[in-house]
């Protein structure tokens, strides 16, 4: 592999163009092999609300081709969760020639931390976020309306919100970032606190489905994430 420092600017986007081009084929390669657990894959990420709906009743499908395309749109995006490892794998190979051998050390751990912080976010949202606002309201359903979810409706909903607490549970590593490469003092980040609280409702009513329950439970988090990333900080030093 040529010198970082002696590539040009056309070579680092030719190596960035082959990078991407092998994570769009890694990912292709997932959703192959996820292909023939499609079914057991929709059947899991559709369990939270199936658990809680009441005896005789079922999700819909509204549109012709949804029973094909609901469960593999779900496959999709799962194979797409399954490759963020080796995304950053990627990022890692991209940009570690560049860096001395101190910044590698420091970065190196960043990314595995945002790799894990990413599946926690995700796990969250469906162990404990999910099941508590869908039975909220499922609960809350007159006597008189029988619920029969339809399923794009429902994917919609769960996928927003996995993706929304699996990027906010980077708010620890975004911080951290920002407060030790020196770009925001760690005294500064503390005067912007109310503004940065108000910020992740903000957050949280955009990213989240349109009801309090699911914005709370994400810009709360956020904010735990946020002082915990505050915590762990130091500024940089000259």
């Amino acid at each position: 592999m040529a010198d970082p420092n002696d590539m040009t600017f056309i070579e680092h986007l030719k190596e960035l163009r082959s990078r991407i081009i092998r994570m769009f084929l890694f990912a292709g390669l997932i959703l192959v092999c996820c292909l023939p657990f499609t079914n057991h894959i929709y059947s899991y990420i559709s369990s939270p609300l199936m658990e809680l709906m009441p005896s005789g009743s079922s999700m819909i499908a509204t549109e012709v081709a949804s029973p094909f395309l609901a469960p593999l749109r779900v496959t999709i995006y799962s194979a797409l969760i399954i490759s963020v490892p080796y995304f950053f794998l990627e990022l890692w190979g991209f940009i570690s020639p560049g860096l001395y051998k101190k910044e590698r050390a420091f970065v190196g751990p960043l990314i595995l931390s945002s790799i894990i912080l990413f599946y926690i976010g995700i796990a969250f949202a469906y162990f404990v976020v999910s099941p508590i606002i869908l039975s909220f309201f499922m609960s809350s359903a007159p006597d008189s309306i029988q619920v029969m979810t339809d399923i794009n409706k429902y994917l919609d909903f769960v996928l927003k919100l996995f993706f929304a607490f699996g990027f906010a549970f980077e708010i620890p590593i975004a911080t951290f970032l920002v407060i030790t490469t020196g770009l925001v003092s760690k005294a500064r980040i503390k005067t912007m606190r109310p503004y940065l609280i108000i910020s992740f409702f903000i957050i949280g009513m955009f990213l989240t489905p349109p009801d309090i329950f699911s914005q709370l439970f994400l810009a709360l988090p956020m904010w735990l994430l946020f002082e915990i990333g505050l915590l762990i900080s130091r500024d940089k030093k000259n």
